[in-house]
């Protein structure tokens, strides 16, 4: 019997799925990501002799070399077959040193882009050695990577508090947060006016359509304020209205390109919710590869980690077939559609993300998958096989209509409608908006006109506007910006967004980032003393430099030489020039309980409350929360004002008279119940913990611990609700979430209500009388003996069980 072979992967579900495409000549195993790194106690890189890193094997991977030195002994050849991407070539390489493979054993290399028989099977028909230069652009990026994080990682720690960090593309993304959130504090609101006329044909139909005024004597015209509003609407008091001209052009749409890296997260955002690090671990789930139906694991997607989007021939072939021969008329265009890769550095080798094969369609792999899964297949084939259909057309239609009273200025209005002609891929996919982005749908239907038709006035509208500030960024266009402005690579995208929130430099608001206190402080004290660390031209440009290094184009140490010389004066001056920076403490009209006033100071974990004679007296308080100052008005029993105040536990109201009666806070989300359409309000519990009840409580009984969202689900359009680190559910069509779906079996609720009568103590009842609060069922009476023998008290039959 020949001698096997062995083929190294990154991870076992990669492991698990080759082995059964090769059968007994090899054995696969995974090496689990990098063997070998910079050790975590030092610098690790000589900066006197070229730069050179000064790699180790790090303890938590010793096993794994271990066993892979095992298995590649008395193999007859040894295939490594990571990633198709500078980490998997540079991975590859360690392994090399890692294992000893410097022998006569044959080592080769191999590559592929989709988990299916056939691609691995050619890539063994086409092994190839180690790119170097591949390699070399890892180290580089790496190095510099460790040149910024660990010193400058270091002065933040001893100059502002412990545990901070720094990095090349971290701080860039944060700086970028904190920018837009001082453009939006800076920002002034300017008024203006739109002036609408409802109109209606004077024959025939009285089909009404709403034009917009645009012109005054010839001239553009811009209302800034009410009275200029008025003027007009003065000056068109008994004028005739009539048709000046209409225009009609035929509109092509064409299909968005198939995914990259940066457009699937951010199309995974806006369209399931999901954050850029939960769209790569699904994404790579499906690349890995799954038993569908019972046959053999096979790869859904090809690689998720690029930045082209080119497709093979064979993928452009299967998409027109499907094309073809399993959808209507018309929706194949002449020719194969080919995209252009925006990077001009993009490894055009690789493909666009893609399904492995159109011809799995989402519905025949739903019931292998997750739902989180099965989304995100279904995005990707979607876009895939719209990518390759023919365009939608509309009719669009622009109609000028002239207005002139006697003896006063003409105006002009205009309208614009559009016809959906043909939908071609819109009847398969339809691309997400920002939130921010206009909307994207089909104007006002209108009737037929001529030039000359008169015309009546059904009524005048005028609208006062006032200019907006630019939003905050979501991760979508977060990662939208850093792609355009050239900063980043495919495979820094999730880790970073996730980075810097972990850090607490940047924090989610619904699905909105904006920075924290400590995330601006950093920011401030980066950009003082280290202007290109955190400069977005000079991280593109040596972005743009690293990837020369992969191309062969540039030797990697001199581009570290470059970044490096001027980065060691800025932190010998910084360490020179920078005192400890405390952040100042903000003074409050509360007092501690001694009687001394309380200040505002910042912690390892955020803002808090603490006594003003510190360390003498050591006592600290939450920060309450800022009092909502569009909080509805309410009154007591007696009918007497209520008061808004802050405590422990948030906001509540207390009344002015004798009788001291309180009520809760409750918030609305902008989410309505999915049960009766009442407002969703959030409340909190005795304990401080929030939960989200409807307003039309005791009548409705649905209540939640996870926040419900703003954006209904894409799939159902029911109410979703977020579970934490990026994870986003629909209750409509996945259910409650499963401690609220195993108490509801219990009681025999249904619908997302809550039982009156909870089994655990960790689900919320509905509020009695304002308090949240319900007897749980009743427990078995124990006793115990404890260690010195006493019999403990048993519990209480019944208690009552609170969110906690």
């Amino acid at each position: 019997m020949a001698k096997q072979s062995l083929v190294v992967v990154e991870s076992a579900a990669k492991a698990k799925t080759i082995e059964k495409f090769l059968g007994r000549q090899y054995a696969v195993r995974a090496c689990l990501g990098h063997v070998r790194d910079l050790p975590t106690s030092r610098l690790g890189v000589d900066v006197e002799n070229q730069f050179r890193p000064q790699y180790v094997v790090p303890k938590e991977r010793k096993d794994v070399v271990k066993r892979l030195k095992d298995e590649a002994r008395g193999k007859s050849a040894v295939l490594l077959a990571t990633d198709p991407d500078r980490e998997g070539e540079a991975i590859a390489w360690h392994l090399v040193s890692a294992l000893g493979l410097d022998g006569d054993q044959p080592v080769s290399r191999i590559e592929f882009h989709e988990i299916t028989r056939g691609a691995v099977l050619d890539a063994l028909q086409n092994p190839r050695s180690i790119d170097m230069h591949r390699v070399d652009a890892q180290q580089a990026r790496r190095v510099v990577d460790r040149l910024i994080g660990y010193p400058v990682s270091t002065f933040l720690g001893r100059k502002i508090r412990r545990g901070l960090s720094a990095g090349r593309v971290q701080s860039v993304a944060v700086r970028m947060v904190v920018d837009r959130e001082r453009e939006i504090q800076a920002f002034v609101p300017v008024e203006y006016w739109t002036l609408q006329a409802e109109l209606a044909r004077r024959q025939g139909r009285k089909a009404t359509f709403t034009a917009g005024l645009v012109e005054r004597e010839g001239e553009k015209i811009d209302l800034k304020t009410g009275i200029e509003a008025a003027t007009v609407q003065s000056d068109l008091d008994g004028a005739g209205w009539s048709v000046a001209g209409v225009r009609e052009r035929e509109q092509q749409r064409h299909p968005d390109a198939p995914f990259t890296t940066s457009t699937l997260q951010q199309e995974a955002s806006r369209k399931l919710g999901f954050t850029a690090r939960r769209t790569m671990v699904v994404a790579q789930q499906l690349y890995e590869g799954m038993s569908i139906g019972g046959d053999e694991a096979v790869g859904l997607i090809t690689y998720m980690r690029t930045d082209s989007v080119n497709v093979a021939q064979v993928a452009l072939e299967e998409a027109r077939e499907y094309i073809r021969t399993k959808l209507a008329n018309g929706m194949l265009p002449a020719e194969p559609r080919t995209y252009k890769t925006r990077s001009k550095l993009a490894q055009e080798a690789h493909e666009a993300i893609r399904p492995t094969s159109v011809f799995r369609e989402p519905e025949a792999v739903r019931d292998s998958l997750t739902p989180e899964q099965n989304r995100l297949y279904d995005l990707i084939w979607k876009r895939f096989l719209a990518s390759q259909m023919s365009s939608a057309i509309s009719d669009v239609t622009t109609v000028d209509v002239d207005a002139q009273a006697q003896a006063k200025p003409k105006y002009r209005f205009r309208a614009s409608g559009s016809r959906l002609k043909f939908a071609g891929f819109l009847s398969l996919y339809r691309a997400g908006q920002d939130e921010d982005a206009p909307a994207d749908e089909d104007r006002q239907p209108l009737p037929e006109l001529t030039a000359g038709d008169l015309l009546d006035l059904v009524r005048l509208i005028p609208e006062q506007h006032f200019t907006q500030p630019p939003p905050r960024y979501t991760e979508a266009t977060l990662v939208k910006s850093l792609e355009e402005r050239g900063i980043g690579r495919p495979s820094t995208y999730a880790p970073i967004l996730g980075t810097i929130q972990d850090r607490g430099y940047v924090e989610r608001d619904g699905r909105r980032l904006k920075p924290t206190e400590l995330g601006t402080i950093v920011t401030d004290v980066l950009v003082q003393q280290f202007g290109d660390i955190v400069d977005l031209d000079f991280t593109a440009l040596l972005e743009d430099k690293l990837d020369e290094v992969a191309q062969g184009e540039r030797q990697w140490v001199p581009v570290v030489q470059e970044f490096y010389e001027p980065l060691t004066r800025d932190l010998e001056r910084a360490h020179a020039e920078v005192e400890r920076i405390k952040p100042a403490e903000v003074p409050t009209d509360e007092v501690c309980s001694q009687g001394h006033p309380m200040v505002i100071k910042e912690g390892r974990f955020g803002r808090f409350m603490a006594c003003s004679q510190y360390p003498e007296h050591k006592e600290t308080k939450p920060l309450p929360e800022e009092l909502p100052s569009d909080a509805p008005q309410e009154s007591c029993s007696h009918g007497v004002p209520m008061q808004l105040r802050t405590g422990r536990y948030g906001p509540f109201y207390t009344s002015t008279h004798d009788c001291g009666e309180t009520k809760p806070f409750a918030r609305r989300v902008g989410v309505k119940c999915p049960i009766d359409g009442g407002e969703i309000l959030e409340k909190r519990s005795k304990k401080g913990r929030p939960f989200y009840g409807c307003a039309n409580w005791p009548q409705c009984e649905w209540v939640s611990f996870n926040r419900p969202l703003p954006e209904p689900c894409p799939q159902c359009g029911g109410v979703q609700v977020d579970m934490g680190r990026g994870r986003v559910r629909c209750l409509k069509h996945e259910g409650e979430p499963p401690r609220f779906a195993r108490r509801e079996q219990a009681n025999g609720s249904a619908n997302g209500k809550l039982a009156a009568k909870p089994t655990s103590r960790n689900v919320a009842a509905k509020p009695t009388s304002g308090k949240v609060a319900a007897k749980s069922t009743s427990r078995k009476k124990t006793a115990s003996s404890s260690t010195n023998g006493k019999a403990r008290s048993a519990p209480r039959a019944a208690r009552k069980v609170e969110p906690s």
